[in-house]
């Protein structure tokens, strides 16, 4: 189900009562762009510790915005069945408030986006507003001072908005005090939107909604305005006027309140998007970030974790992408005649899913993201147990059975494995570095390196000193390969890193020892020869 602003407010009740009842929720995020190029540094890299590459992907969270999200709400019903509700949610900054809002296009993620389908007109002209705490208290100050502003989002609002002031404007010149004239046919976002223009523009109307996209205009004294605006009654009372402003981040804050297991595939980004565009901007702590996170979302699970985890035990074939981990848990191999295998349903309203694959729509790669976790799930607590699994398992079996991966998010090309969300992160398990020695070829920089080896395998390079590179691979053949190839190579000789041997750092101390342990031989010498002739 595709969801916009027009219909967001009708929705959020349902919404609300299926995350209650629901055993997890499962979500994904597409972007304007991924990582920042500006400036270069700022690329991911296998040198990268998690401080860095949070860091890193904060730079990129601030520049660019979430352009869809997708929520797929699973419910147990009976027995081994799901039932899904799966939901397309098309967001954009909110416009109401004293600041225009102002994000980053890539031109990559545009361009893929495009050619899987993204809708950007929903986008631009029916994305759902949303704001996080500092935005929404700088709006409600503003509010109480009666000096917020409207930024709108749309050639086609901005006419809109102008017609009905024009409209009303030429109406009011000519009417008498207590007359009403109906305006009609506005989208329900614009419901409140005009009655907020209106107002602040003129001094001497009321307003008031019809329902059924109407709102009726009367002119009053500018006394009997006074008294309306402070009834308990009035329509457009600070609180509704936050609630449509804050838009998607209601439904955050439903998310949070329900501490449901939140489900995601490699979700470091997605994580980090919601806690900068609903809940707080990005603190520059790396640990306060994973804090924040725990509080808001005790139980995470990253799919991602758990796949890589499997291939590892359970000869699970070697594929990257979200659907391929799908077609493979689908498929007759690793899925059993098994009669407890889970069943998911998709809901009568979100059936689209079912008849036709829609890759990289939020909604759709929710859906394959909580329908990965069961399956995976059910195959981890099939193999844990000796004997056959004999009655329907619950959900609560399937999250002691994924014990070891909650809370561990897919780290990316890093200096670790994983994130832990609820405690310290554990050291990382790779290939040893390398170091290039580089003999006869003076000049050379790091892109030449990496153009050297790039043709054999892949590495990151990073230089270590003017005639030495280190090469790091999260591959053990690729480092074996090139020390095979390189190891007695006449210019680029190549061996294995080894602190003691090759840290600048150590290189600088043993230097600075060797120095004084040689001041220290010539003063006892030198001091010590006087004495010696006594």
């Amino acid at each position: 189900m595709e969801v916009g602003a027009e219909g967001f407010a009708r929705l959020l009740p349902r919404l609300r009562r299926r995350i209650r009842r629901a055993a997890f929720v499962a979500l994904d995020t597409e972007f304007t762009g991924l990582y920042s190029t500006f400036p270069q540094s700022s690329e991911p890299s296998l040198f990268d510790s998690p401080v860095e590459r949070y860091l890193k992907i904060k730079q990129s969270v601030q520049r660019f915005t979430v352009t869809q999200l997708g929520l797929a709400i699973f419910s147990k019903e009976n027995s081994n069945k799901y039932v899904v509700h799966s939901y397309n949610f098309f967001l954009f900054p909110s416009m109401l408030g004293v600041r225009d809002v102002e994000f980053t296009l890539s031109a990559s993620s545009i361009q893929f986006l495009s050619h899987y389908g993204f809708d950007y007109n929903k986008f631009l002209k029916d994305g759902i507003p949303y704001m996080n705490e500092v935005q929404e208290k700088i709006f409600r100050q503003h509010l109480l001072a009666g000096s917020w502003t409207f930024c709108s989002t749309s050639a086609a609002n901005r006419d809109v908005l102008r017609k009905v002031i024009d409209e009303v404007t030429c109406w009011i010149a000519v009417a008498e005090e207590e007359e009403t004239m109906i305006l009609q046919d506005l989208s329900d976002y614009h419901v409140l939107e005009v009655q907020l223009v209106l107002r602040q523009a003129l001094q001497n109307v009321w307003t008031e909604p019809l329902g059924n996209k109407k709102v009726m205009v009367k002119k009053v004294s500018p006394q009997h305005r006074q008294l309306l605006e402070n009834s308990s009654c009035d329509p457009c009372q600070m609180e509704l006027i936050l609630l449509s402003a804050r838009g998607f981040t209601n439904l955050f804050q439903i998310l949070v309140e329900a501490k449901k297991p939140l489900v995601g595939h490699n979700m470091l980004m997605d994580l980090m998007h919601l806690h900068d565009k609903f809940y707080k901007p990005l603190p520059e702590s790396y640990e306060e970030f994973k804090r924040n996170i725990h509080n808001l979302f005790p139980v995470i699970i990253d799919t991602k974790t758990i796949t890589k985890s499997m291939k590892k035990n359970y000869l699970f074939p070697r594929v990257s992408s979200l659907s391929e981990v799908y077609a493979v848990l689908c498929s007759s191999s690793l899925n059993p005649k098994d009669p407890l295998w889970p069943v998911i349903a998709l809901a009568s309203d979100c059936s689209r899913y079912a008849e036709k694959e829609s890759p990289h729509e939020a909604g759709y790669d929710a859906f394959l993201c909580g329908s990965v976790l069961l399956m995976s799930a059910h195959l981890l607590l099939c193999r844990s147990t000796e004997d056959s699994v004999e009655a329907h398992p619950s959900f609560s079996q399937y999250l002691t059975v994924l014990a070891e991966h909650v809370n561990q998010v897919n780290f990316i090309r890093g200096g670790v494995s994983s994130i832990n969300f609820s405690g310290e992160d554990a050291p990382c398990h790779r290939p040893p570095a390398l170091v290039v020695h580089v003999q006869g070829w003076p000049g050379l920089n790091e892109r030449q390196i990496y153009q050297e080896f790039k043709g054999l395998c892949h590495f990151d390079v990073r230089r270590l000193s003017k005639n030495q590179f280190i090469l790091l691979s999260n591959k053990y053949k690729h480092v074996r390969l090139v020390l095979r190839d390189y190891k007695h190579h006449p210019h680029l000789p190549v061996s294995v890193y080894r602190h003691w041997r090759h840290s600048p750092r150590v290189n600088c101390l043993l230097q600075v020892s060797g120095i004084v342990a040689l001041w220290s031989l010539l003063a006892f010498v030198l001091g010590g020869a006087p004495s010696c002739s006594l």
